[in-house]
């Protein structure tokens, strides 16, 4: 390792310091680190999308009571001690008008005409731990309360959770496909400058350098370029991350594409990577061209 870094002066000038494929090394790293980077503020975020929705949803039920005008405040007491005496049931609490306006809203305006439209009275249920019974729950309901329906949010918590987890699994595949990307890259630059070095390679061959040696040369500058350009790349994406809006309620998902809290550390993991791509690719890449050069 320490070879690496500190390197062989006589060995790197076999190495073009500039050129072509020096500034297609750095540059190729340096987007694909910036791509990697929102890649993994994706895979982060719909993370913690799926946890909170699975959170939210799994510890909430609506109860549903639809009854004449003059049943409504019965049926909905009747349901509210029913709720009471239910095992797994933390609370439990019937919305105000106010509230089912403003659930409402969205779709019908400001000004939904609640008192005069027959709307089912909802109930918030909240659960606690273990959680209750839903299939017990509904038996009972049935018998004491016939207009009241339990809805557990199953239906709808499965379908969210599973999209942010598809999400967020192809966010580690992008992040993947961007290192193998940066891999063929690497391997088709070091392959061009062996290539054009060949009368070099040659010459050092015959005054008795091993193949290995002329490998390590140009792994150590093509590793060290690719860590180089990764950082540059990765400090880039962290900026425009930063720039992103903050998480608000009223742009969801939208406005959530950032690192929180020790998030703002796994970046730092991007140019290590990088590095190590830079590493296997051009050794590869060294060992089958002195083959072919042999």
């Amino acid at each position: 390792m320490l070879s690496m870094l500190v390197g062989d002066p006589q060995a790197d000038r076999m190495v073009p310091p500039t050129g072509f494929t020096a500034r297609l090394t750095v540059i190729t790293a340096a987007i694909m680190a910036f791509l990697a980077v929102f890649a993994l503020a994706l895979s982060l975020a719909a993370g913690r999308l799926a946890d909170r929705w699975g959170e939210e949803l799994a510890r909430s039920a609506t109860l549903r009571i639809s009854a004449p005008a003059e049943q409504m405040a019965d049926q909905t007491a009747a349901a509210l001690r029913v709720l009471e005496t239910t095992a797994g049931v933390a609370s439990a609490r019937a919305l105000s008008d106010d509230e089912q306006r403003a659930l409402l809203e969205p779709w019908f305006g400001p000004d939904v005409p609640v008192d005069t439209l027959p709307i089912p009275q909802l109930i918030e249920v909240i659960e606690g731990d273990p959680g209750f019974d839903a299939q017990g729950l509904r038996l009972r309901l049935q018998a004491e309360v016939p207009g009241a329906v339990l809805d557990d949010h199953t239906r709808w918590r499965r379908p969210l959770v599973e999209a942010a987890s598809r999400l967020r699994l192809l966010g580690w595949t992008s992040i993947a496909l961007i290192f193998a990307a940066m891999a063929a890259m690497i391997t088709l630059a070091a392959n061009a400058a062996l290539a054009a070095n060949a009368q070099v390679i040659a010459v050092l061959r015959l005054v008795g350098a091993r193949d290995s040696y002329i490998a390590q040369a140009f792994v150590r500058r093509y590793t060290l370029r690719a860590l180089s350009g990764a950082g540059i790349g990765m400090l880039a994406g962290l900026i425009a991350v930063a720039l992103l809006p903050a998480a608000q309620a009223e742009g969801g998902f939208l406005t959530g594409l950032g690192f929180t809290g020790p998030g703002w550390l796994w970046p730092l993991i991007i140019p290590p990577l990088a590095a190590v791509v830079g590493f296997v690719a051009t050794q590869a890449a060294a060992r089958r061209t002195l083959r072919e050069l042999s």
